[in-house]
């Protein structure tokens, strides 16, 4: 069973790597993802720590909604949190559906994100 608090903690965590703010500022985004981070996007290409960096900064902002929120505890220093990601550029009539997965890691007191998948789902 997995701690509510560490529920709302990565759950916050997830929220934050999609925001516009945090994305924006690599040393933001950098504070969130471990030194190994690696993803698996849903366009299907691999990104290592230094290409989500150099890269995110140039993505369009977008607005999204997080769905079916859940965490699954790895161990007593990483979990994996699997949820559905609804996003949309101008509307939510137009917003892509994709089910994320990521495994985070306790280092130092601070959760890092050490991998992350997106899958698109069809429309």
């Amino acid at each position: 069973m997995t701690d509510a608090s560490l529920v709302r903690q990565l759950r916050e965590l997830e929220a934050s790597h999609l925001r516009p703010d945090v994305r924006s500022s690599p040393d933001s985004l950098a504070a969130l993802l471990a030194d190994e981070f690696v993803e698996f996007g849903s366009s299907g290409r691999v990104f290592d720590r230094q290409a989500v960096l150099a890269s995110a900064a140039a993505d369009a902002p977008f607005q999204s909604r997080i769905d079916d929120f859940d965490v699954r505890s790895l161990g007593p220093d990483a979990a994996l949190t699997t949820y559905c990601l609804t996003a949309w550029a101008t509307s939510e009539r137009d917003a892509t559906v994709s089910l994320r997965s990521s495994v985070w890691v306790r280092r130092a007191g601070q959760w890092l994100l050490v991998f992350h998948q997106g899958t698109r789902q069809p429309t």
